[in-house]
């Protein structure tokens, strides 16, 4: 009962259910996505994917400076409901504003990185 309890309290949050959303449409994405993407600090962010990884919800993996997260291979089957129902129950309208944000920002990454 604790664990799920625990993924109710991780989802309880709106950056924390925006952050979930992403993941679960991209296999795995940089902090600095959900920075960009969110228009959040990287504190912020990075606050927030700990709370996830506490609940046992993602996974991280260090790549040099950055971290990166992905959806846990590890869920309960109480998570793995929960994750399986949060693309309906997020609607396709705050999806479809999540998917934009993350390609502009994906753009700004890629044209910074050319100019470099």
């Amino acid at each position: 009962m604790d664990t799920l309890s625990d993924t109710f309290k991780a989802l309880s949050d709106e950056t924390r259910l925006r952050i979930m959303t992403l993941l679960l449409e991209n296999d795995e994405l940089c902090v600095c996505d959900f920075v960009g993407a969110l228009g959040e600090t990287q504190s912020k962010v990075s606050r927030h994917l700990r709370y996830l990884y506490h609940a046992g919800l993602v996974k991280d993996r260090r790549q040099g400076l950055w971290m990166h997260y992905r959806l846990s291979p590890d869920l309960t089957a109480e998570q793995a409901v929960i994750m399986a129902a949060l693309p309906q129950a997020v609607g396709e309208d705050q999806k479809k504003e999540l998917r934009h944000a993350l390609a502009r920002w994906f753009a700004e990454k890629t044209a910074a990185c050319e100019t470099q």
